[in-house]
């Protein structure tokens, strides 16, 4: 059965505005012709008469604004009982299904121009996808609600209630301050690594040369780079907040596009907590995620660490963070001199514990539950010091090693941790929204 203009009963248009997004394929294509070839690009142009010229652009601007409606005129997206159907294209359709118990994450994105007019777009993480399916763009009351639809269906509500259920209340866990932001990012040692790099590399090349035009050709683009890089990090990460909700935590950061995320319940493999050298006198920590088929990675820009450890426990039910770390062998000073130092280890009831660097230190947890295999490395120097290292690999292709512990430790330790994720994967909760 089916609605007019073809469309069936329960699928939906995207916002009207879209079709302003997509004319600029044409237009793009165009450009790419001209960059790549610009001496070719350049005679056409210059061998036109002024007429046809203009007679061109107003072709190519009608074509592109044909091209846009038509392409939103034939997308179409409808939430049925099990999934979530997008249907596209003119002369190929395509049509995707995305079933909602596999989605983990809907996240609702702003840029700038889309706040000003009151657009959003929807990202979907879903299960065994590397890249996100998308929904650009919708009305931002309609973003929101089809976001609290779709947890609510992936949390296993009624198709007749699931759109009731609304979205979830959010309590403010954290939110960082713009200027506690932007003294990290002073902090943080790369800014005036850059700046050092803009320095030292034109005052070699002044030396080399004396020429004020290859200094300045070189200078220019790394005090840019090193500006941006620290601008950039500070506009996506500005007014970083994080609340929790039922169907997750939320984390909501930008200041010219502004980013709605979610991390998912259950979904979290491994937590880093990295500790730059400049902020350990302020006992500031920075807490990274790997998320299996997401791509968020950064839960807290920076906050204290009794702070940070609270909410690592919200991610982390029943986790805590260990507060010692055994050290490898001095022996293992042999295979990795001066940074083996750098190098901790500890298995608790929980998570198994590894960290690793001197300057920047990083602690990553992962879960017994999240731990897919266990291998044991060694090399034939380590052999000859009677050391080893210990491998975990987790469900977000990420590794985390305990390095160069006694080959003894290292041979109990694969065993009892083979043993330790196999009893939590029966014991863990199933992965569900809402829960």
């Amino acid at each position: 059965m089916t609605g007019g203009a073809g469309i069936a009963v329960g699928e939906r248009r995207l916002h009207p505005i879209t079709p302003l997004r997509r004319a600029w394929a044409p237009i793009a294509i165009l450009v790419g012709w001209a960059v790549h070839d610009p001496d070719g690009a350049q005679r056409q142009v210059t061998s036109l008469a002024t007429t046809t010229l203009l007679l061109g652009l107003a072709g190519l601007l009608v074509s592109a604004a044909l091209y846009g409606f038509l392409t939103w005129w034939f997308t179409y997206f409808a939430v049925t009982d099990t999934e979530l159907r997008i249907r596209t294209g003119l002369l190929f359709r395509r049509t995707a299904h995305i079933r909602l118990d596999r989605i983990q994450a809907v996240d609702v994105t702003q840029p700038l121009l889309a706040r000003v007019i009151g657009v959003s777009k929807l990202k979907l993480d879903v299960v065994g996808t590397e890249n996100k399916d998308e929904l650009a763009f919708l009305g931002a009351d309609e973003a929101r609600a089809l976001r609290a639809e779709l947890l609510a269906r992936a949390a296993g509500f009624a198709p007749e209630t699931a759109h009731e259920v609304g979205e979830a209340p959010v309590r403010e866990l954290v939110r960082v301050a713009p200027r506690m932001l932007a003294v990290s990012l002073l902090l943080s040692g790369g800014p005036w690594l850059a700046l050092m790099g803009a320095v030292a590399v034109p005052a070699f090349l002044w030396f080399l040369t004396h020429n004020v035009w290859t200094v300045l050709a070189t200078a220019l683009p790394l005090v840019g780079a090193a500006v941006t890089s620290s601008a950039g990090r500070f506009i996506k990460e500005y007014d970083w907040t994080v609340g929790e909700s039922p169907d997750g935590l939320r984390i909501d950061h930008g200041l010219l596009d502004r980013m709605h995320e979610t991390v998912p319940p259950g979904r979290v493999q491994t937590v880093r907590i990295e500790e730059p050298l400049m902020w350990r006198r302020r006992d500031w920590v920075r807490v990274e995620l790997d998320v299996a088929g997401s791509t968020n990675s950064v839960l807290i820009p920076v906050a204290p660490r009794a702070l940070a450890v609270g909410i690592i426990a919200r991610v982390l039910p029943g986790v805590t963070v260990p507060e010692s770390l055994s050290r490898p062998p001095r022996r293992a000073r042999w295979c990795v001199p001066l940074w083996w130092r750098g190098y901790g280890f500890a298995v608790t009831d929980t998570v198994f514990a590894s960290r690793h660097g001197l300057l920047r230190r990083s602690l990553s947890l992962v879960p017994h539950a999240k731990v897919q295999s266990v291998r044991l490395l060694q090399g034939p120097w380590q052999r000859v010091h009677g050391v080893a290292d210990v491998h975990v690999e987790t469900g977000a292709n990420n590794t985390v090693p305990a390095r160069m512990r006694d080959l003894d430790e290292a041979r109990a330790l694969l065993a009892s941790q083979a043993e330790r994720s196999r009893t939590s994967r029966k014991a863990a909760r199933p992965d569900r929204w809402m829960s």
